[in-house]
């Protein structure tokens, strides 16, 4: 032991001496005082004693040896989001589909009657799909048919028409008088508005006949339709951001530049982005850094369902959240190595995961199993990221498919739909509750403070956010204690009930394996004492899912 002591008394001496150059006075009396203890220790273990203690490494750890540091050659910038960049419930609805009689569209500041109830539920930002004019030529018809009826409304994302293209709103919706109020509206109910920002027009979008240089052409010259096989977008050209004439893309980008600070002027700061993943990445780089030159506090979410390397290197070129692959991950395993690869690895510092529970072009097959399952997507959702959302109609425990297919049987992308928002069996209680939770408790606010615990059970999947406690660890960035826990455990396939054994990491909040202490249902609010980290719980379809916190008994 004599030589450890020796070593350790010479790692004291060097943090003493950095903390003696950082004049941190507390610090250096706090090491001087135990080195002194050590050498004046009649006992090896007493001498090692005195150089022990949290107190004493917390010193320690505020001044590390960063003699073999390495230092970057140059400044890097550092952007600085707003809240809702980090914590925020999304809400996503047709303007045209909010009126009250089937079949009939009505105009946005006709769907203003709903914007009380979703501020109801707890929703922060309201995100409409495209509000531009939709084009005539070759309009999709129901269910994605290619002949439109008299009367079709046709895509929204079939951006451009006689009427005009992206900075114009569909003369149908009230045009931009009516969207000026919706937005009103949307704010005076304490959210945002969000717009989708579709970089495609239609084959009568006006750009087509003013600059055919700007779209991608076939051998013969014509303009070849959209394709993200094996989906086919007869009503949609794509636009060509890789032309091979510098002075064309120069002024495309630039003319997309100009319709984004067009919506900026018009009071939008939150933009969702279709399908960035088909543009360049040095494009985006370009127009993000523009946007947030004078404006920083605009918010660029994703939809890059894409391969990983390419949603990341969005992120890393300014997109403020992306989508994931949440809606696809259903296993208890796949769930939690998909979100500690997104929490607690490299990525927690560049992509913030927004989890939908569902999309208009996104109807998973596990909603096929009922309300229990649109239970338990939302909890997942809710608490895994500190942002999450849903398009309109999952409250209502919506699952009709197409034949077999990932989509929406009578979608409401080609059609009006009109709903009955009370309909009975709805889930609306649940996802007013989990908003409101997330608003009161801020371990929920925080997003790489997941942290997954053991429990028994193939489908029980059990974790904790909670706020640190004490000083971070200055090597791992983490803290070794937290406080405030929120623990959540889900049956993630209610369709089989379920009894499982959750095992919390009690000594991570303060309390002793076999120290009493109080379990707090943060649903019901009723209360209880354990002892032990043995917790029984049985998620049936009926409740599959609780979410508790641990508290000492003296709290």
């Amino acid at each position: 032991m004599a030589t450890e002591l020796a070593e350790g008394r010479l790692l004291l001496s060097g943090a003493m001496a950095r903390a003696e150059a950082a004049r941190a006075r507390a610090d250096l009396n706090r090491m001087r005082e135990a080195l002194l203890r050590s050498r004046r220790a009649r006992s090896e273990r007493t001498a090692a004693a005195a150089l022990t203690g949290l107190e004493l490494l917390a010193a320690v750890r505020r001044h590390p040896d960063r003699s073999w540091s390495s230092r970057l050659d140059h400044e890097l910038p550092l952007m600085v989001d707003r809240e809702r960049a980090r914590f925020g419930a999304w809400y996503e609805l047709f303007p045209r589909s909010q009126g009250r009689r089937q079949g009939k569209a009505t105009t946005l500041k006709g769907a203003e009657w709903r914007l009380p109830h979703i501020a109801a539920m707890g929703f922060d930002v309201v995100y409409l799909p495209p509000i531009h004019p939709i084009g005539r030529v070759n309009r999709k018809g129901r269910n994605n048919t290619l002949r439109a009826r008299r009367g079709d409304p046709g895509s929204p994302w079939a951006i451009g028409s006689a009427d005009g293209g992206h900075t114009e709103v569909a003369p149908e919706l009230g045009g931009l008088p009516e969207l000026e109020h919706f937005r009103r509206a949307v704010e005076a109910n304490g959210m945002e508005l969000a717009l989708d920002l579709a970089m495609q027009a239609a084959p009568d979008h006006p750009w087509v006949a003013t600059h055919p240089e700007w779209f991608r052409h076939a051998p013969d010259g014509t303009i070849k339709y959209a394709e993200n096989p094996p989906k086919k977008y007869q009503d949609i050209y794509p636009i060509d951001f890789y032309g091979a004439d510098p002075a064309a893309r120069e002024a495309l980008w630039r003319e997309w530049l100009r319709v984004v600070l067009v919506w900026i002027e018009r009071g939008v700061r939150i933009f969702r982005v279709d399908n960035p993943h088909t543009k360049p990445i040095p494009f985006w780089r370009w127009l993000i850094t523009e946007i947030h030159r004078d404006h920083p506090d605009v918010i660029f979410l994703s939809e890059a369902f894409t391969r990983p390397a390419r949603m990341r290197a969005l992120a890393k070129v300014g997109f403020t959240q992306s989508y994931t692959y949440f809606t696809w991950r259903e296993t208890r395993g796949d769930l939690r190595d998909y979100l500690t690869e997104l929490t607690q690895t490299e990525l927690r510092e560049y992509f913030r995961g927004n989890l939908f529970a569902n999309t208009p072009d996104i109807n998973p097959h596990h909603l096929d199993h009922g309300r229990p399952t649109f239970e338990v997507r939302a909890v997942l959702a809710a608490t895994l990221s500190t942002s999450w959302g849903i398009y309109s109609g999952f409250e209502l425990c919506e699952s009709k498919r197409l034949r077999k297919r990932e989509e929406y049987a009578n979608s409401e992308k080609y059609e009006i739909l009109v709903r009955d928002w009370d309909a009975p069996g709805n889930i609306k209680p649940l996802i007013t509750a989990l908003n409101r939770l997330r608003r009161m408790r801020p371990a929920l606010q925080a997003y790489e403070h997941l942290r997954f615990e053991n429990s028994t059970g193939a489908r029980t999947l059990f974790y904790r956010k909670a706020l640190p406690a004490g000083e971070l660890d200055p090597l791992t960035g983490f803290p070794s204690r937290w406080r405030d826990p929120v623990y959540v455990a889900v049956n993630v396939d209610p369709r089989t009930p379920e009894r499982g054994i959750l095992h919390p990491d009690l000594p991570a909040i303060g309390i002793g394996w076999q120290q009493p202490y109080r379990i707090t249902d943060l649903m019901t609010r009723r209360r209880r004492t354990e002892r032990g980290a043995d917790i029984t719980v049985d998620l049936s379809p009926e409740r599959p899912f609780r979410i508790f916190t641990i508290s000492p008994l003296e709290a």
